[in-house]
């Protein structure tokens, strides 16, 4: 992307999202970082976004007291550090501008940063105090303006931990920062400075309670937190050309803290995830982005968990088809070259299938019934039954037009009368065994050379048996020996037939029991992927919530430590019963899929009963007529 577009435009109060850069972002396959930066307007937001983009210029600065970011503005560029990821910046609109006069449209573009973000950076001038803190006023109201779970059980309990879990990491930024970094004649860190600035007083009233909830707020919903102060960049009489500046311009301590900022949020900047800690494409962004601005948009509240499953069930439709487009073109080579033996044809299936799987399993995710997998492997199962079928009409059509083009001759012979004669029956014969040899010599009949071979022998039988009866030349004996043997050929052509259909049915069971344990380590592999996935994202909530437990009880807040104790114990009982519940439906869901093939498996098995019953009975015959042949050539 050359430059920045607009993603969500708020004209009037009204959010709406712009067709064109949703556009962009619905074509971004890669997997994204997503980098928001929200903060009071006019206090340089837009220049630490175009130094994240690496660029001098692009998101606009201004140089008025006017507010030039409307809504919110995306810029995506390749990601400096992560090969094949995209670093989405959205620069937002300024907080608390004057003009706008609705704060309730300012929580919700602060929300929305929050919702899309991987790290949100709050960026504010001067020192971090109490006011700077008070004017983050939305993040107080963000448990109205954000719901987690669509449940409205319990939805109090547990809250902070369950935002905290989902939230993107917190960076506080301070531009124009003039005082130094010491307490008590002791020199901190910008982190430090932070930690001081969110502790909690002692006490209780209204006026320390106001005091400490927008502290708890930002404490207990961004865990990972981090600050860096900003000294001026320039002189005041050259802030206007701020954009225009060459670097060299620029103080060196600001440099040096810029360098420092980009490098941090390029390494520590986590890809986006959602609800179990699935990472997002481009695409998958844009649908969430959607999802959100449009809920906004008819007064309701945004909620995580919905978000995600409509987002999950787009991109698992998309799954399915991009699945079974990979399995559809695998076999597009194969399907050339039709008629083909059934094992060439299997090999290229079971190789297709596997390719198929694995674009659905890399675009997937929450298919936690497995219904998207089944899903594909049903309409693979269906386009496989076509080209099954259509290799076995290519088969049939060019084994007929062989025999045909074979016995051209000999059906004009027939036309003539070259076989009305004495001998003429040895002629025919002749003429059709040299027929079938050519036709068992040509290659690459396909899997119903067989069958269709069998259907030209019975088509010819009774032409066969009248210039038996009509030849002079033979005895009735001879007749009757040469007719035993024209139904033991044909016979022995059948049970051929039978042989080559057993194959074909031998080798799809075969087939069956490949693709059904494929499809079994699949989804054991899946479920075992967002298992992961669900035990990072609570290893991290825990780690950060013990640590705040610990700060609280080095600042002396017991109380609060111990309501924070009792939080965790919370969060783990809660774990566990996520866990035990996952468990269980997975453990459900593969019994079931056993079941299935199981079921398929008896089914493909009684087909095979089936056709061997039917392929004994010619068996007999052909054993019952051997025997007699010594007895009458003798």
């Amino acid at each position: 992307m050359d430059s920045p577009m607009c993603l969500v435009k708020n004209a009037d109060g009204e959010l709406c999202v712009e067709p064109e850069a949703m556009d962009y972002l619905m074509g971004l396959k890669q997997k994204v970082v997503v980098v928001s930066v929200v903060g009071l307007y006019r206090t340089g937001k837009s220049y630490l976004m175009n130094k994240l983009a690496q660029k001098r210029s692009g998101f606009a600065l201004g140089a008025t007291i006017q507010s030039k970011t409307k809504g919110i503005w995306m810029w995506c560029v390749p990601h400096p550090e992560k090969t094949d990821h995209t670093l989405v910046l959205l620069d937002t609109e300024g907080l608390g501008d004057v003009e706008k006069g609705d704060s309730k449209n300012d929580a919700w573009i602060f929300s929305l940063a929050i919702l899309l973000s991987s790290t949100l950076v709050y960026n504010s001038r001067g020192t971090i105090d109490n006011d700077a803190v008070e004017k983050l006023q939305y993040v107080n109201e963000l448990t109205e303006m954000i719901k987690v779970k669509s449940s409205t059980v319990d939805e109090e309990e547990g809250e902070g931990s369950q935002f905290a879990q989902f939230f993107p990491n917190f960076v506080w930024t301070v531009r124009d920062f003039t005082l130094q970094l010491e307490i008590d004649g002791r020199v901190i860190t910008p982190d430090q400075y932070l930690e001081n600035s969110l502790q909690l007083k002692k006490g209780y009233g209204k006026k320390m309670n106001d005091y400490n909830l927008p502290r708890e707020c930002i404490r207990n919903f961004f865990p990972s937190r981090k600050c860096f102060v900003f000294p001026s960049p320039t002189t005041p009489d050259n802030m206007h050309r701020l954009d225009s500046m060459d670097e060299a311009e620029l103080s060196g301590s600001f440099r040096e803290v810029s360098d420092t900022f980009c490098r941090f949020i390029f390494q520590e900047s986590r890809m986006k995830t959602v609800i179990g800690g699935h990472t997002l494409t481009g695409e998958m962004l844009g649908h969430l982005v959607t999802t959100y601005v449009e809920t906004i948009a008819k007064g309701n509240v945004p909620c995580l968990e919905n978000a995600v499953m409509a987002m999950a069930k787009i991109e698992n439709q998309a799954a399915v088809d991009e699945g079974l487009a990979v399995y559809q073109k695998g076999m597009e080579d194969v399907k050339a070259l039709f008629p083909v033996d059934i094992n060439q044809l299997s090999e290229n299936h079971l190789r297709s299938e596997t390719q198929a799987t694995k674009a659905f399993m890399k675009r997937s995710f929450k298919d936690d019934n497995g219904e998207f997998l089944k899903a594909l492997v049903e309409a693979i199962s269906n386009h496989t039954a076509d080209l099954f079928k259509q290799n076995k009409d290519a088969s049939e059509k060019k084994c007929k037009a062989l025999l045909e083009n074979l016995s051209a001759q000999m059906d004009q012979g027939m036309k003539e009368g070259t076989y009305a004669t004495p001998g003429g029956y040895e002629l025919y014969c002749n003429h059709h065994d040299n027929i079938v040899a050519q036709y068992r010599a040509e290659p690459n009949k396909g899997v119903r050379a067989e069958e269709v071979l069998e259907q030209f022998l019975k088509d010819k039988s009774a032409e066969s048996y009248s210039i038996l009866q009509a030849d002079k030349q033979l005895t009735k004996k001879e007749k009757q020996i040469q007719a035993e043997k024209k139904k033991t050929a044909e016979l022995e052509q059948e049970k051929a037939a039978f042989r080559e259909q057993q194959a074909e049915m031998e080798r799809t069971i075969e087939n069956n029991r490949i693709s059904q344990e494929k499809y079994l380590k699949k989804m054991k592999e899946m479920m075992e992927e967002e298992r992961k996935q669900q035990q990072q994202e609570f290893n991290r909530t825990l780690e950060r919530r013990m640590q705040e437990q610990k700060d609280l009880l080095e600042n002396g807040h017991k109380e609060k430590a111990e309501l924070m104790r009792q939080e965790i114990l919370e969060i783990k009982k809660r774990d566990e019963l996520e866990r035990e519940t996952n468990t269980q439906n997975q453990k459900g869901l593969m019994e079931f899929l056993n079941q299935q093939a199981e079921g398929q498996n008896k089914q493909m098995e009684m087909l095979m009963r089936e056709l061997n019953n039917r392929s004994q009975a010619p068996v007999q015959v052909v054993e019952r007529l051997v025997p007699q042949q010594p007895c009458i050539v003798m």
